[in-house]
Formats: C-alpha cells, structure tokens, sequence
C-alpha cells in the first residue's frame, strides 16, 4: 500500500468511528432537549392560563361587587331618599371612604336627567337620553359600559343598575376609577417583557398596555380562532417570540390579555443548554483525539506490519534467487570451464611452437603472437568469472575464529595501496577502538570487505575518499564502506543485490560481486544495508553478530 492509502484507510476509520460515536451521542442530545423543551414550554402556557384564570376571577369578582353594591343601594333606598342631595352626598361620602374606586354617584330620571348627583363634577345639567349606555340600561337593567372619554374628558367607565319603584323607573349610576381598575390589571405582568390589559369587542384598549399604547389605541394582536376558555396565541414580532393568553370576561365583551416571552421565562433553559452544548463540544472533542489517535497507532501499527512483512518477503525472494542461481551458476561454470581448458591448451600448443622456431620465417608471427597472449588474457577473465560463480554456488560452512574486524579491514586495505595511492584516494578510518572481537570465518568476511573497497575505488574512479567506519548497533556489530563517488539512482536501490546487477558500462563487471556479498552474509547470520543519493555518493554497511563474542583478554 501507498502512503495515499494508508492515509485514505486512516481518515476512512476515523470517519466511520466517528459517525457510530456521535451521531447517537448528538441525537441522545437533541432528542432530551427537544423534550425538555417542549416540557418547559408546555408548564409555561399551563402556567399563564393560571394566571390568565385568575385574574379574570380576581377582575369579575371586582366588577361584581361593584354592581351589587349598587343594587343594594337602589334596592334598599327609595328615590325620594336617593333624590335627598344631602342625603346622597353623606351616602356616597360613606361608599368612597370604603371603596375608592367610586368617582361619583348620579340618580338619572326616565328622561335621562339628573335628579341628584353626588362627586367631583358639575354634570346636575347633563342629559343622557341619547347616550349608548342609557338605553342599554334601560333595556337590560344593568350595564357595564366600555372605557371613554364623556363629558368628564378622562378615560372611564360606569356602572348603572335600573329600578322600578311605584311606576316609576330611575337609574343609579357610578363612575369607576380607572387607575384602581388598571392598577388591578398591571399586576398580572411578570417579567420585562410581559404585558396584561383590556380590550373590548373592537380591540380598544380598556386599560393601557406597556408596549401596545394608551387607553382607546388599537391593540395589535394577530388573529386567533377563540372560542376556548382560554386561547393562546404565539407571534414573532422584532425577532422575539410572544405568547399571550385570552379569555373572556364574564360581566362585559372585554377580553383579558396576558402576554409572556417564553425566551425571557426559558432564559434558564437556554443557560443550561449552552452548557450542554458547551459539553457536547468538549465529548466530541474529546472522541475525535481519541480516534484520531487510536486509529492512528492501528495504522501505524499495520503499515509497520505490512512493511515487515514486504521486507520478509523481499528477504526470501532474494534468498530463492541465490538458491536458484547457485544451481545454475555451478552447471554454467562447468560447462564453461570444459572448453576454456581446451582454448588454453591450444592457445599453449600455439605458443610452444613459436618459442621451438617452428613456425620461423612466418610473416604474421607477430600478429599471431599477439593473438596468443589476447587469448591467454581472456580465457584467464572468463576462468575467473567462473570461479567466482562456483564460489558463489559452493555452500561451504563457514570456519569459526575469532576476529578483530578493525585489523581485518585494515589489511585488506593493505591488498589495495597501490591501486588506491595511484588513483589519488584518501582512505579515512573511523573505527570503534573498542570493538570487541567476533567469532566468524576472517576468509570470507575479507572477501565482503575487498569486494566493498573495489567498487567504491570505481565509483570514485579519481581524487575521492573511501572511510571505513565500525561500531556496535545492538546484537551487531557494522562496518560501512561510504564513498564520495557518483552514487546509485533511487529506482536501483532495490536491485543493486540482484544477481547480473550492475551500474557499471558494459564488459567492466559481472554482476556478481554484490549479490556473492549477500549471500555470503547470509550464510554468516548478517545483512547489508545501502543508502545513496545520486550524485553524493554511497554507504554499504554490513552487519555480523555479535552472539558468540570472544572478549580479548
């Protein structure tokens, strides 16, 4: 797998854990909020009809008592007492100083006069023949008007009861307060937003409204269906939410109008939701470092493991190469070898009979002399090469002795002085002094060492370096051979071991040298590692066991 699929598989389980870890979580929360909210909305329009409820009583009762009070005062006084202006103003001294809600006190005859009349005003003159409420008293035999301005030129309401005495009807006729009866209202408002007020048939208000206006103004309320006891109504108005609720009074048309916002009441809610969101963000935070985290190491964890075993498998291909080339390396070598002894000996045949004068006065015995020694050079290079490949075929058991690879490097750099000194090459040495001895064959690890030098010495051709450097890593002991030649290209890394392998040009090398080092190594319990940037030259460090160390005593 590439590095793009690993982090593909990598943001594919984080998404699928997060999808099965919070989507339940986020609708586990929605699911409480939601009821909660419907709960605490539910309580709040429970509550304002209590309160709507209530206050309807609190205000029927109000008007109720006023009414009968003045049917009892009809009722309980004949009109010659109640025509007395003396008498009328000690009786209405004796209502106000209980109930302040009195204005005044009027006796109106059937002609819509007054008779008598007790109060603040000068209304003895005025006539209410052609007024709306006149006749709506004498029609039903009592009536709670609406709120207006009359002859008084202040907003209020009267209260008038008829009564029928020896043939003759009169009326008993109060003025109610205003103020008392708004101040009986205001109270009903909570909050600052809340509202409570009046209105009539026509949606005039009766009492004033905190946000809706004065006495007489148009309330503005959207419409509603009515008929219930109470109706609830909700609007959104300057971005807030309103809810209100109405009902009916029972005395008059006026309806009673309580308004609340249930953002201001669920003002607690809302506290405890941002928290709640608050916490939700915190848990999803928390959820998604632990599985980036979790998921992370599983990939990481798996890469490493798919790269071991890329590593393993590569291991054994490489060993299954060598197995294979072994075999046929020793058949090649021997087929080869038959026809190379029988090139030499004749190539000897030749020379012999150059050498007894035999072939004296010949005129290309120069040239053919020549051709003897080309000969005798070249099947030398091909015996060499197939040497090296029943070396490399041969599975001798290595000899067991101990070692000291710091003098072992150096005398192989020994083998090389002349070759290194005539090519200009400084041979550097880092050497751990205190590298402990091994016990290994010195033969065959020389041979990894010569085989190292020399192709640095190409690489480097002129006027290089080549360091040696040894050290201790962990169960191994290393020794690398770094260049400053001209290094390996990245997409021949991995193939600098095959067998036949090489960067050199064509009839300079074999092939063999690298892969002879990998399998000797592996016949060792060791490895060999290289690194390279072209142009920067190479490090090809083997490793050898320590296990069997022999300390020098």
């Amino acid at each position: 797998m590439t590095s793009t699929s690993y982090t593909k598989l990598r943001w594919k389980l984080i998404a699928i854990t997060l999808c099965f870890s919070l989507i339940p979580l986020f609708a586990l929360g929605y699911v409480i909020h939601d009821q909660f909210s419907k709960s605490y909305e539910e309580k709040l329009t429970s509550n304002l009809v209590l309160v709507v409820n209530s206050k309807r009583d609190t205000i029927d009762m109000f008007l109720n008592e006023r009414v009968v009070q003045l049917q009892n005062l009809a009722n309980t006084h004949t009109l010659a007492q109640m025509t007395d202006q003396t008498y009328l103003n000690s009786l209405f001294d004796i209502i106000h100083n209980t109930s302040r809600s009195f204005i005044d006190l009027g006796v109106i005859g059937p002609d819509g006069s007054h008779e008598a009349y007790s109060g603040p005003f000068d209304l003895r003159d005025v006539n209410y023949k052609d007024e709306a409420w006149f006749n709506q008293v004498m029609l039903k035999g009592v009536y709670v008007s609406d709120v207006f301005m009359g002859f008084r030129n202040f907003p209020h309401f009267i209260i008038a009861v008829k009564r029928r005495e020896a043939g003759k009807t009169w009326i008993l006729r109060a003025t109610i307060d205003s103020d008392v009866f708004t101040t009986l209202v205001r109270n009903v408002r909570s909050g600052k937003l809340g509202d409570a007020y009046l209105v009539n048939r026509n949606w005039e208000l009766q009492t004033s409204s905190r946000f809706g206006g004065k006495v007489l103004s148009k309330a503005t309320l959207p419409e509603y269906s009515g008929g219930r006891p109470v109706d609830i109504c909700k609007w959104t108005e300057s971005g807030t939410t309103h809810v209100a609720a109405i009902t009916s009074l029972s005395l008059t048309d006026w309806k009673l109008v309580v308004t609340e916002s249930p953002g201001e009441e669920l003002s607690p809610l809302l506290r405890v939701q941002s928290m709640v969101y608050l916490l939700f963000l915190i848990c999803a935070c928390m959820i998604f470092a632990g599985t980036y985290l979790t998921v992370a190491s599983v990939v990481g964890k798996l890469k490493a493991a798919n790269d071991e075993r890329a590593a393993l498998d590569a291991t054994l291909m490489q060993s299954s190469k060598m197995a294979s080339l072994g075999k046929m390396a020793a058949g090649v070598a021997h087929e080869i070898n038959n026809p190379l002894s029988i090139i030499r000996e004749s190539a000897g045949w030749i020379r012999d009979l150059i050498n007894d004068g035999e072939l004296d006065g010949f005129e290309a015995l120069d040239d053919l002399n020549e051709a003897v020694s080309d000969i005798d050079r070249h099947v030398e290079r091909a015996r060499t090469v197939t040497h090296r490949m029943l070396g490399f075929a041969r599975r001798m058991e290595p000899a067991q002795e101990d070692v000291d690879l710091n003098i072992l490097a150096k005398q192989t750099v020994a083998f090389l002085e002349n070759e290194i000194k005539y090519r200009n090459i400084e041979v550097v040495f880092d050497l751990d002094s205190n590298l402990p001895l091994i016990t290994t064959d010195s033969n065959q690890v020389q041979q990894i060492i010569l085989n190292l030098l020399e192709n640095s010495i190409d690489a480097v051709a002129e006027n290089g370096s080549i360091t040696l450097e040894s050290r201790v890593e962990g169960s191994f002991i290393a020794m690398g051979v770094k260049d400053t030649g001209t290094g390996i290209l990245p997409d021949q890394l991995t193939k600098v071991f095959d067998p036949f392998f090489t960067t050199k040009s064509a009839g300079e090398g074999t092939g063999l040298g690298l892969s002879i080092i990998y399998s000797t190594l592996n016949k060792l319990g060791g490895k060999i590692t290289v690194q390279s940037e072209h142009g920067q030259g190479a490090v090809f460090t083997f490793f050898l066991p320590l296990s069997g160390v022999v300390h020098d005593s």
